[in-house]
């Protein structure tokens, strides 16, 4: 994922960043991962790639988020991640998360199309993942990148017993997905390059900051 001119970039999840991870995950899922899950997925797991999204423009970002010396160290300027699973020759989307006020800006996609470009470099045949009956949204999404649904699963979330959606693409390592792909990347791109990239207002709420 091309992002020059952008204030993005991204990086390889490192264990510095698990703590600032752990915090957005528990603000957003009914049933996160801990940052030992984390921790382990990023040190044992060698087949897992995790991703993590900057914002790059320090100076702005300090001006809004100023450090607070009562609270826990957090790093403001990383602000979404996802991981990819390498089962085999299939490419697993393990997890992808935004923080919520960096939302409506494409940074979620940014963040899947990355995931789905590396299965691609990496050889699978094709990339899968679940999704719950009730994330229209995110469907929409991942269907924008070739994905269908090729079964269900009863019962998959823990925290409401919500059944999920698995989604699948086609073959990957063809000249058809591979000019699909393209062409979406090459979209988002423009759309980022012509809407404004300024860092959004704080909110109370962005995380619930918690231990690693």
């Amino acid at each position: 994922m091309d992002l020059s001119g952008l204030p993005y970039v991204l990086l390889p999840m490192q264990l510095e960043d698990i703590e600032t991870v752990a915090a957005i995950e528990a603000s957003i899922f009914k049933t996160p991962w801990s940052a030992e899950m984390f921790r382990q997925e990023v040190t044992n797991h060698p087949a897992a790639q995790y991703l993590t999204l900057h914002y790059t423009e320090r100076q702005a970002l300090e001006e809004r988020f100023p450090v607070r010396p009562w609270s826990l160290p957090h790093d403001h300027s990383l602000i979404g991640y996802g991981g990819l699973w390498q089962i085999l020759q299939q490419g697993h989307v393990s997890t992808i998360a935004v923080r919520p006020i960096w939302r409506s800006r494409g940074l979620g996609e940014v963040l899947f199309a990355a995931l789905v470009e590396r299965a691609v470099l990496a050889g699978c045949s094709e990339v899968t993942l679940e999704v719950r009956l009730s994330k229209r949204p995110a469907q929409g999404l991942y269907a924008k990148y070739g994905f269908e649904v090729v079964g269900r699963r009863p019962h998959y979330y823990p925290d409401n017993r919500e059944d999920a959606w698995i989604m699948s693409t086609p073959p990957i390592q063809t000249p058809q997905y591979g000019a699909m792909l393209a062409e979406r990347v090459n979209r988002l791109r423009q759309r980022l390059l012509s809407e404004p990239q300024s860092v959004p207002a704080a909110a109370a709420n962005d995380v619930r900051e918690v231990p690693a």
